[in-house]
């Protein structure tokens, strides 16, 4: 075999840094971009944004050297380089009888009233608040804090007695009794319902609740209604009012208005001190009506504002070409002149984007979602000259705020069926249909899967009852038994 050198052309394709950049920057959310840009911020003294009242403003020496100041002037250093936790403290506490049980931090007491009106309180200090102003015995008060803290956040004890009991200390000496007396104490707190073990018990609890109150509901409405809690609550979940009739000898007007006031109870009465927080989406583009025509603009609010800091990039300049470290100063400004080059082209594709979906979709703007049109991302990226991943990129996790609400940009995607005329309509419109023909239907005789098929064919769109049904569950509206009332 004989060595021999050949000459061979081919074409490739190759990701820049400054390429794998932009296409990164593109797929990220606008919280993941804040965290993005305050880490560049971070890392690169170079970069500053133009409203930040903390930029410094540097003095550079006759030899290049550069001298920080900080802001007013001030001198600065030279910039560098480079649930059953509850349950067990609950149960260590039962060997102290002489406490008072009410679980509170001495800190507590320093603590401001503008400290406290801030705070949310959640179920378990919402219970020892109450719990520390009976006048139960510290033996008690220990044991339905054990309790308290079994508690799961919808407000229910799913731990069997039988499996509280071995949690107590044994020199306690705990009767199965007093643990049962402390969860009726337990159940007698407020909310209503909180300590149940089960759905039927808690509802039993809210009713017992209602007939200690004077003139709080119908007294034959209130004793129909615990009959119904009490024993046949999975008859009343499947709408079989039939048989309930039949079984409690109660007309339809009575079973009426005792199902109307179990409706009105809460099956989770804990869920209301839950520690979760609201979730606010700041939207990515702004769409209003500009001389008749739909016009999306990106939000200023979530412009970042950067800039280069002109000191030290004109310091970099001076600097001799020999100097050491002048290379490593020379990529940070590059790195920066990058970073802003790419956030700009970001939002400049987000909105070319978005501006097209709006095109397309004006109808859905006039007149709601009953009107959104069959729209792929192959339809974009023609429009605009992108490919069809990077329109996915731009539409994932993007909102775009409307007078009519917020709406991620791929909600304006959609799937589409056949009409008898031959066009196609957006499953999107077909779920609005659904959702507007059940909330005109007759509550006594709700429209069935395959009677709201017959519906949307006569209005020449052909889907079938399995397509219905699919829509509808997505639409979290529930099949044609469970939406039948009296």
């Amino acid at each position: 075999m004989r060595a021999s050198l050949h000459l061979r052309q081919s074409q490739h394709l190759a990701l820049t840094p400054q390429l794998q950049q932009s296409i990164r920057l593109l797929q990220l959310s606008t919280l993941e971009l804040n965290q993005e840009i305050e880490q560049g911020l971070a890392d690169n003294p170079l970069l500053e944004r133009e409203d930040d009242p903390q930029a410094t403003t540097l003095r550079v020496a006759g030899d290049g050297g550069i001298v920080g100041s900080g802001p007013a002037g001030e001198p600065a250093e030279a910039p560098a380089g480079g649930g059953d936790a509850d349950t067990a403290e609950a149960a260590d506490r039962l060997t102290d009888w002489g406490g008072s049980g009410a679980g509170r931090d001495d800190e507590d007491d320093e603590r401001g009233p503008q400290t406290w009106a801030a705070q949310a309180t959640d179920l378990r200090a919402h219970l020892l608040a109450q719990l520390a102003l009976t006048r139960a015995a510290p033996r008690d008060r220990a044991l339905v804090e054990l309790l308290i803290g079994a508690l799961d956040d919808n407000g229910y004890l799913e731990t069997p007695l039988e499996e509280v009991l071995p949690l107590c200390p044994a020199e306690a000496q705990i009767e199965p009794d007093e643990l049962a007396a402390a969860l009726r104490l337990l159940q007698s707190l407020e909310p209503a319902g909180v300590g149940a073990r089960c759905a039927a018990e808690c509802l039993g609890l809210q009713l017992r609740a209602l007939a200690r109150q004077s003139g709080a509901a119908d007294p034959a409405t209130l004793e129909l209604a615990q009959r119904i809690v009490a024993a046949h609550l999975p008859l009343l979940a499947a709408r079989d009012f039939g048989k309930l009739k039949r079984l409690l000898g109660a007309d339809e007007e009575s079973l009426r208005a005792a199902h109307a006031l179990i409706r009105s109870l809460d099956p989770h009465p804990g869920a209301a001190f839950g520690a979760g927080t609201a979730d606010y989406v700041v939207p990515d583009v702004l769409v209003r009506k500009v001389r008749g025509r739909w016009v999306a603009q990106v939000n200023p609010e979530v412009m970042p504002r950067l800039r280069i800091n002109a000191d030290y990039a004109a310091a970099v300049k001076r600097a001799s070409r020999g100097t050491d470290g002048q290379g490593a100063w020379s990529a940070r400004l590059q790195e920066a002149r990058w970073l802003i080059r790419n956030i700009q082209q970001r939002f400049d594709t987000i909105e070319r984007v978005a501006q097209a979906i709006v095109d397309r979709q004006a109808q859905f703007f006039n007149h709601g979602a009953i009107a959104m049109r069959p729209l792929v991302l192959r339809e974009i990226a023609d429009t605009v000259g992108l490919h069809e991943s990077t329109i996915s990129r731009v539409t994932t996790q993007k909102f775009m705020a409307s007078p009519f609400g917020i709406y991620e940009l791929k909600y304006f995607f959609g799937s589409h069926v056949a009409t008898d005329s031959g066009g196609a309509a957006s499953s999107t419109a077909i779920r609005a249909l659904i959702k507007q023909l059940i909330a005109a239907e007759d509550p006594r005789e709700p429209l069935s899967d395959s009677r709201l098929a017959e519906l949307l064919g006569a209005q020449g769109i052909v889907v079938a009852r399995r397509t219905v049904a699919k829509y509808r569950e997505s639409l979290k509206i529930a099949p044609v038994a469970l939406r039948r009332t009296l």
